[in-house]
């Protein structure tokens, strides 16, 4: 049976492969130009990084395990460089690698997908996060207790000072305050953020949410764990 196009409007959205198996990066690659995604290769790591900071792509597919440079030291790179910290980054990990999927959203992936997998479940995830990453149109912006979010351009402040957050994390902070004093069940976020609710991926959830309270330091005291729900923000007086 042919693999379903996607029906989302790939314009300008352009796309970066960084895989070393040929086979599965003509894969990846074929599905995504049938989906209407502009998308470009590279097969080695080293090359990979040279890409994304020479063509800033919308989205990267990255592979963890890669020659010269693997997928956790490109997204270390990519991250303190200013010209792709804020790129999403949807990583390919080898089934059963909890560990390394783990890592590689602790490092600032958004989203992993894992070997073998399947074409509609890839072009799903990516216009997934690709929706995460459109700025809202207009200037709108939510305030609440020390946090500000600004949805057209995706910035954070605290006490008026910017915090530099992934379009996820934007994404998932904003969902909780917004529904302050209210426990949020795991599955609900995850559908809400990320679009899936199984329990595979509760552990994606976590990462973010570990990820979201270090960069909040103080102000992280806000979220709390519901034991046997899922997380809430405190409603402040």
């Amino acid at each position: 049976m042919p693999t379903p196009v996607i029906q989302y409007d790939p314009v300008m959205h352009k796309i970066l492969v960084v895989e070393d198996e040929v086979d599965i990066a003509e894969l990846i690659s074929f599905n995504l130009k049938r989906a209407g995604y502009p998308t470009e290769v590279a097969h080695d790591g080293a090359e990979g990084l040279q890409a994304i900071l020479t063509q800033r792509p919308d989205l990267v597919i990255l592979d963890l395990m890669l020659p010269s440079m693997d997928g956790f030291q490109i997204l270390k790179e990519m991250q303190r460089d200013p010209r792709s910290s804020s790129i999403p980054v949807m990583m390919l990990t080898a089934k059963g690698q909890t560990d390394d999927r783990i890592r590689g959203l602790e490092s600032g992936a958004d989203d992993y997908l894992t070997k073998p997998f399947s074409p509609k479940e890839l072009l799903l995830r990516i216009q997934a996060i690709l929706k995460r990453n459109t700025p809202t149109p207009g200037s709108v912006v939510y305030s609440f207790g020390p946090f500000r979010f600004d949805k057209n351009n995706l910035s954070f402040y605290v006490h008026e000072k910017p915090v530099d957050l992934t379009a996820t994390e934007f994404k998932l902070f904003l969902y909780l305050c917004q529904r302050a004093g209210q426990p949020q069940d795991r599955n609900d976020l995850l559908k809400a953020i990320w679009g899936y609710n199984d329990d595979v991926h509760s552990r994606t959830l976590d990462t973010h949410m570990k990820r979201l309270r270090q960069k909040l330091g103080e102000s992280s005291a806000l979220i709390e764990t519901v034991r046997g729900i899922g997380y809430q923000v405190r409603e402040i007086e």
